[in-house]
């Protein structure tokens, strides 16, 4: 199964403040969002971290908490705050990127850190997965209610866990791409 999140910021205390999070302290937040990952995604599944893993991005840190997750294949698409550790023999990530594409039950998935307001493949349905604006479940509504095939997968839109990558495409079930929200000929 392929699973999906962002924004765990991971030993940030001040991001509890920043979005309400319902935390007392860092700890218990960390505690909780690993948690929720271990209780949903198995070993064998894939999970997608879209960006800001942790706060800080030193190595130490991001063994500690990797480690901490039961999944075997952890990718990371890098983030503001995340910084590149593919080059090291034993990385901690199974994959990292800025940018990807998946294709999913002939569906593209385009997923990156960043909401994009034009992604590959969007007059043709094609979905934007992203973080970063640590948005509420609304945002998502929103999107869905507009035509705009763009989900925050955060954990901040997602009740602090992650969402499979079916769990969105249903989101989306029926949903055509609003005409409002493509670009014209001639606007690329």
């Amino acid at each position: 199964m392929i699973w999906l999140t962002s924004d765990l910021h991971l030993g940030h205390a001040n991001i509890m403040r920043h979005c309400n999070r319902p935390f007392e302290t860092v700890e218990q937040m960390d505690s909780a969002l690993i948690g929720a990952i271990n209780a949903r995604v198995c070993p064998g599944d894939t999970l997608y971290v879209l960006g800001d893993f942790s706060m800080h991005g030193k190595l130490d840190k991001v063994l500690a908490y990797r480690a901490r997750i039961n999944c075997d294949d952890v990718r990371l698409v890098r983030g503001n705050h995340d910084k590149h550790f593919d080059d090291l023999e034993k990385p901690p990530f199974a994959e990292e990127a800025d940018y990807l594409e998946l294709k999913h039950e002939g569906r593209r998935v385009c997923c990156m850190h960043y909401p994009l307001i034009a992604w590959h493949g969007m007059e043709g349905g094609a979905l934007m997965l992203h973080g970063h604006i640590h948005a509420t479940e609304e945002y998502n509504l929103q999107n869905l209610e507009q035509g705009i095939l763009r989900y925050d997968v955060g954990v901040d839109a997602n009740g602090y866990a992650p969402v499979t990558l079916d769990e969105v495409l249903r989101f989306f079930d029926g949903v055509e791409p609003s005409e409002e929200h493509h670009w014209k000929d001639g606007d690329h």
